[in-house]
């Protein structure tokens, strides 16, 4: 499961990031992130409210970029993907040309991944905790 994740993620470059605002609800915004030497990685530009959230509370929601199955080939949908967690300070940004900013690595308490089964009659739900492991739901 952890390569179709993956595989989802590296697929389009934008994602979508849900953090806490200061009244508790939800905000959403647009962010990149990255695999590497066994992390996932993102970062915040200074200033930002998605930073700010952070900064306050660490925890975070990852969604992958969501396509449309293609209509009369729907089993063939790729699905998608989240991945929530706390968000650990990991230095400043660094790259040259780059907005300062900050760097954050995931420290991950859930991935799940949804697709159809082939013949898109079922949805198949599949999921990982660090307590629970992994576990599968179909749904009709």
């Amino acid at each position: 499961m952890a390569i179709v994740v993956q595989q989802l993620f590296d697929a389009h470059r934008h994602k979508t990031i849900a953090t806490i605002r200061a009244d508790g609800s939800p905000r959403i915004s647009g962010i990149e992130c990255s695999f590497g030497d066994g992390r996932l990685t993102f970062g915040s530009m200074a200033g930002s409210r998605k930073l700010a959230d952070l900064h306050r509370d660490q925890r975070f929601a990852l969604h992958s970029a969501t396509i449309d199955p293609v209509e009369s080939d729907e089993g063939a949908w790729p699905g998608d993907a989240k991945i929530s967690g706390r968000a650990i300070f990991d230095g400043e940004i660094t790259d040259e040309g780059a907005p300062s900013g900050e760097m954050f690595v995931a420290d991950i308490t859930e991935v799940v991944f949804v697709r159809l089964d082939s013949e898109a009659t079922k949805l198949i739900v599949e999921w990982w905790t660090p307590d629970g492991g992994r576990r599968k739901v179909e749904r009709i």
